[in-house]
């Protein structure tokens, strides 16, 4: 499935839109559980993430040709949840030797697209992606280094939120993200 909401994005595919490009949803069930050609793992804050097992098999199943610079990228996203677009663009350089900054953001921007992967935009910061998918998250964000930590749905399940007026809309997710100060920068303070 593609996505329920895209953003637009400037035709030199940089990250100027706020906000977050949601997938398709799927349920996601035991932690051991196969889906499709995903698993779901405990992250170490506890909360279940898909991590591609295949990333060739998952791109044939978006019907996406498998090339070495989509490959690498899924893997980079995988392994480095909640980088920047420059970020993965230096592992998948680590990987691959060469590939071009413009690159990394056509293949993030088709990834996203396809729903595989997932675009957040904290306010005043730099796109984030993740594997994490279909599962209406949010995050915690921290105020002073960045640090972004997922966080299960806010109260239910999606959109884990009443709106006070709905105006006509059928909502269908709600979109959080928690603000505060890590336990790292807290020590730092004190």
């Amino acid at each position: 499935g593609g996505a329920l909401r895209s953003r637009s994005r400037p035709a030199d595919g940089s990250q100027t839109s706020r906000g977050v490009d949601r997938p398709a949803r799927h349920q996601g069930g035991d932690p051991k559980e196969i889906k499709g050609k995903e698993f779901l793992t405990k992250s170490k804050s506890g909360l279940r993430s898909p991590q591609m097992r295949d990333p060739e098999d998952t791109l044939r199943q978006h019907d996406l040709p498998v090339t070495a610079q989509r490959v690498s990228v899924l893997r980079a996203v995988s392994h480095h949840p909640h980088a920047t677009a420059d970020q993965l663009a230096e592992k998948v350089r680590a990987e691959l030797g060469s590939i071009s900054r413009q690159s990394v953001y056509n293949v993030l921007n088709v990834l996203t697209d396809k729903g595989i992967i997932r675009r957040i935009q904290p306010a005043e910061s730099a796109a984030l992606y993740e594997d994490r998918v279909g599962d209406n998250h949010h995050h915690l964000v921290c105020r002073t280094c960045g640090k972004t930590e997922d966080v299960c749905c806010a109260v239910g399940a999606a959109p884990c939120l009443t709106a006070h007026s709905h105006h006509g809309f059928k909502i269908d997710e709600a979109e959080v993200i928690y603000w505060g100060t890590c336990p790292a920068c807290q020590k730092k303070k004190r």
